[in-house]
């Protein structure tokens, strides 16, 4: 399942690490291709609630494997493409099966372990979103950069589709549920617990995909030493010791874990701001940013299951949907900023994430009882 969650960001986030490659090869703006990542999370966030509710009652195991063969078509047809338009209704594909994979891969695995571990199992699912930002995004901008960013998705497809064969020989098979009154999407959203989940996972995920979307510009123009695959590098260390350490924490301190990685993303961004690409500093600052990223998906997937007894695919959903949202968001903002404000360029963009980042953190420190462990 981790290994899912690993291509899964991977699928979403390689544009990323490519921008310019490909805005040159396809004669586009690379706020064009920073769409590419807005419009999958858009699909992601407009399709994760109805289709869920809407495949509810399918095999986990089934559904998984036909995610995986839409993730798979998805990223080599990328990969051969000419035309932008095909790309794009590529990325929604994408974007669609994104919205159904995540939120239902958390359901899946917090249906094989006993409730006090679902903390914990949820961690190890996402630890793959982790690894693959720290780790597959720089191998895939290496492969991207080097070999040309077509090559990039497609090898990302065929790595997907091993992964569907592995799927299909070793995940259990679980049923799915019925959908009911009581674990409809319009259930979960009465809770208010649930609306300050959504809340603090719509400042945050603005917070960081904001800048990251525009990682490459950034280090650009921080003069960043080491470039783009230092930076990616620094910042995965980051992302997989506060994995590492919110596996052991999360069931626990909740909390405590959510404030202090929301207060080192502010201070990441407050780096960036203040010292610019001073060398040290600015290799702290996305070391801290890796650190503050690290369990984003795990804490809020974690804080809104923990809200409901059942239907914890559907509160899910919702909460994916929103996180999905957020990120079309941060993508469209930031693009409009690099156009609209070119003289502020990308630090525009750091400072929006300043602006989230802030809020959330006193809304997190507040929220005793909502994110009590």
């Amino acid at each position: 399942m981790a290994s899912v969650t690993f291509v899964g960001i991977l699928s979403e986030l390689v544009p990323s690490g490519v921008l310019p490659q490909m805005a040159t090869g396809l004669g586009i703006e690379e706020s064009q291709v920073g769409f590419l990542v807005g419009v999958y999370a858009l699909a992601s966030a407009v399709c994760a609630i109805p289709l869920i509710s809407l495949t509810l009652a399918v095999n986990r195991k089934t559904l998984l494997l036909v995610l995986l063969i839409g993730f798979a078509i998805s990223n080599i047809v990328v990969g051969l493409a000419s035309s932008y338009s095909v790309i794009v209704a590529m990325r929604i594909v994408g974007g669609i099966c994104a919205g159904i994979m995540w939120p239902m891969i958390a359901a899946y695995g917090t249906a094989l372990v006993p409730e006090d571990m679902q903390g914990k199992a949820i961690t190890i699912i996402m630890a793959g979103n982790t690894f693959g930002i720290s780790l597959g995004l720089p191998f895939m901008t290496f492969i991207g950069t080097e070999l040309g960013w077509r090559t990039e998705f497609v090898s990302l497809g065929v790595i997907v589709a091993v992964i569907a064969l592995l799927s299909a020989k070793y995940l259990p098979s679980v049923k799915g549920e019925k959908l009911t009154g009581s674990n409809s999407p319009f259930a979960v959203l009465k809770i208010p617990a649930v609306l300050i989940v959504l809340l603090l996972t719509f400042l945050s995920v603005m917070a960081h995909y904001g800048t990251y979307t525009y990682i490459t510009l950034l280090v650009q123009s921080l003069d960043f030493f080491g470039g783009i695959s230092v930076a990616l590098l620094i910042f995965g260390i980051g992302s997989v010791i506060s994995v590492l350490l919110s596996a052991r924490i999360i069931d626990t301190y909740l909390r405590g874990l959510i404030v202090s990685m929301l207060t080192c993303g502010a201070v990441a961004m407050l780096l960036f701001v203040f010292f610019g690409g001073a060398n040290g500093v600015s290799h702290l600052a996305f070391f801290l940013w890796g650190l503050a990223f690290g369990p984003l998906v795990t804490m809020y997937q974690t804080a809104v299951s923990k809200q409901v007894a059942h239907a914890k695919a559907v509160a899910t959903s919702v909460q994916s949907s929103v996180f999905n949202l957020s990120i079309m968001m941060a993508t469209w903002i930031g693009g409009l900023i690099l156009v609209h404000l070119p003289q502020v360029g990308v630090s525009g963009i750091v400072y929006l994430s300043i602006i989230c980042f802030v809020p959330a953190m006193i809304i997190a420190f507040l929220a005793r009882r909502t994110l009590a462990s």
